[in-house]
């Protein structure tokens, strides 16, 4: 579904290449929210619509170049940027540094280096770290694997998080999590119309995701305490859902609740 998808914004003042890298973007399972040849139509489509990542040539039509175009951008709210250039020049990389972008590509851009640097973008971005710009895919491909060695990648912004799915980051509101299921080696996320497999333990998912909303009622569940709709002395009730209640997690559970 498109508004579950990252939304990108691709701002390149050459035709062809924009619509290569709309290919590969959408190839990725990403969506494309528009191509701009210029820094004024930039800002102005990205004041009209969610976007969650730009990529921006350096070398741009009109009174803005590429760096310039962000500092507009990142004035209104900030975004994760990746920079494309045919420059390489240490005085293009010191002025492109001020904008703290997650990484700098140089052309022809690399299928390899553009998918490494939009995954390293948004888990950077979703956990507040400063990123990084690089242009070399190898030592992107290390950092990546470095904050998560065979683990799965989850981003959060607020009250989102993105999981990876069938190839692409899709968009779950925390509030609609119903409940968690643990199965060996991955965790089953359950909405009210839809299922997630990750491969995390419960117990790492659990932590990584720091939901107070999220409460675990057994080794192998956790509920979204504003989900439940009843419960007995073994079992929960959560939607149409009956989720069993462990003996050693109803006193923490139980305390979710206030008594009057």
């Amino acid at each position: 579904m498109e508004e579950e998808q990252i939304q990108i914004l691709v701002v390149e003042d050459e035709a062809v290449l924009a619509m290569y890298l709309c290919d590969i973007l959408e190839e990725e399972g990403y969506n494309v929210v528009g191509t701009v040849n210029n820094g004024r139509k930039a800002l102005d489509l990205f004041k009209k619509l969610r976007v969650d990542l730009v990529i921006c040539d350096i070398q741009l039509k009109g009174d803005w170049d590429g760096i310039e175009t962000v500092g507009q951008l990142q004035a209104v709210r900030h975004v994760p940027v990746i920079y494309t250039t045919a420059l390489s020049g240490k005085e293009v990389l010191d002025r492109a540094k001020l904008t703290r972008p997650a990484a700098y590509l140089t052309k022809p851009v690399a299928i390899s280096n553009l998918r490494i640097a939009i995954e390293l973008a948004l888990y950077n971005f979703s956990h507040k770290l400063e990123a990084r710009p690089h242009d070399d895919a190898h030592e992107l491909h290390s950092l990546l694997e470095k904050d998560a060695p065979s683990r799965e990648t989850i981003l959060r912004i607020d009250n989102l998080i993105f999981i990876k799915h069938n190839y692409q980051f899709v968009k779950i509101p925390l509030e609609d999590i119903m409940f968690l299921e643990a199965d060996g080696a991955y965790t089953t996320i359950t909405t009210h119309d839809r299922k997630f497999a990750i491969r995390l333990t419960l117990s790492t998912l659990l932590d990584r995701l720091s939901e107070t909303q999220l409460v675990r009622v057994h080794r192998s569940f956790a509920v979204h305490i504003k989900k439940v709709e009843g419960f007995s002395d073994r079992e929960i009730t959560v939607g149409k859902h009956i989720v069993p209640l462990g003996r050693q997690y109803k006193p923490a559970f139980i305390q979710q609740f206030q008594i009057w």
